[in-house]
């Protein structure tokens, strides 16, 4: 099933597997009246009003861990999911601020955000979790690294990836070729590697490049995908070894371009090799740190405080 969102990428997918007295879903969409209603639309047509006993939530973001509260306060559902992503996604639910935090601002400064983006975001109110997702009564289940899970009729490896979100599960069923691989397996696209002001020193691309490696050994040919984007897929070792790729090859470039100083705003053009519009500019900032970040632990790259707090990056 395909639940819309309010932006460029405009859709999640989620999916029902059936477990004979009930259904098990797989991540949620945003909680929305919106959403909400093609829920409701979608257990009482294709889920044949039977309940939803369960539901598995990839990663804590919001348009995928959305309704996991909303399931389990008013449907009675579990909710099965990692440590890391329950305790990332309730704090940021209850995280609510009405005013921007300064260690944000200065986060934004820092990576030389364009001045007329930076005061527009000022003089809005902040983003907060809690206007997408459904508060998060106490109580989960959790999803580790290595167990087995029975989901569907199928038996699953559960086998965590990072870099795009912390501890995100996927799920590799052992009586078929199925994968449920949220965004850590995606086609066409890359998903976002950002660095965010709770985390400003984080390395995400390391961790992804980890994630890829190390996930490509159970990776192949004959597996489906159903990924939180985009369409199912198979070839997914190809796939791993080109989203392993995208990244060495943009760190290389990105590497050269910093023969000279430039801030994280500047490095938009060697990372991403095309125009970034102001409703992909915060999601390409965050990743332009990420990419840095990585350069600086690998000690290819050094930083200086300009004179106005930005970061500048030059080549070691």
């Amino acid at each position: 099933m395909r639940l819309p969102l309010p932006m460029a990428l405009d859709h999640v997918n989620i999916y029902a597997l059936d477990d004979g007295d009930g259904w098990t879903v797989v991540d949620t969409g945003f909680s929305s009246r919106k959403s909400r209603t093609i829920w409701k639309e979608l257990m009482a047509g294709p889920l044949a009003n039977r309940p939803v006993r369960r539901v598995i939530v990839t990663h804590h973001h919001p348009d995928h861990v959305g309704l996991a509260g909303w399931f389990q306060s008013e449907h009675g559902a579990e909710l099965a999911t990692t440590r890391t992503a329950w305790l990332y996604a309730r704090m940021l639910t209850l995280d609510v601020q009405e005013s921007w935090p300064e260690e944000t601002l200065a986060f934004y400064r820092a990576a030389g955000m364009d001045r007329a983006i930076y005061d527009q975001r000022v003089s809005d109110r902040p983003f907060n979790f809690a206007d997408c997702v459904w508060p998060m009564p106490l109580g989960f289940t959790r999803l580790s690294e290595g167990e087995v899970i029975r989901i569907g009729g199928r038996s699953w490896d559960i086998r965590m990836g990072h870099g795009h979100a912390a501890e995100h599960a996927t799920f590799w069923s052992r009586d078929d070729g199925l994968v449920l691989g949220g965004d850590q397996l995606l086609p066409s696209i890359s998903p976002n590697l950002g660095v965010y002001p709770t985390e400003p020193d984080a390395d995400p691309v390391g961790d992804w490049l980890e994630s890829c490696e190390r996930l490509s050994q159970f990776a192949r040919d004959d597996q489906l995908v159903l990924p939180g984007h985009k369409l199912p897929f198979a070839g997914l070792p190809t796939r791993l070894e080109q989203l392993i790729d995208n990244h060495h090859g943009a760190l290389t470039r990105l590497l050269e371009y910093l023969s000279t100083p430039h801030t994280a705003h500047d490095c938009f053009s060697p990372l991403f090799k095309r125009e970034i519009g102001p409703g992909e500019y915060g999601l390409a900032l965050v990743e332009s740190i990420g990419h840095l970040n990585h350069l600086l632990k690998e000690g290819l790259i050094n930083r200086d405080r300009r004179a106005d707090g930005a970061w500048l990056w030059r080549k070691a």
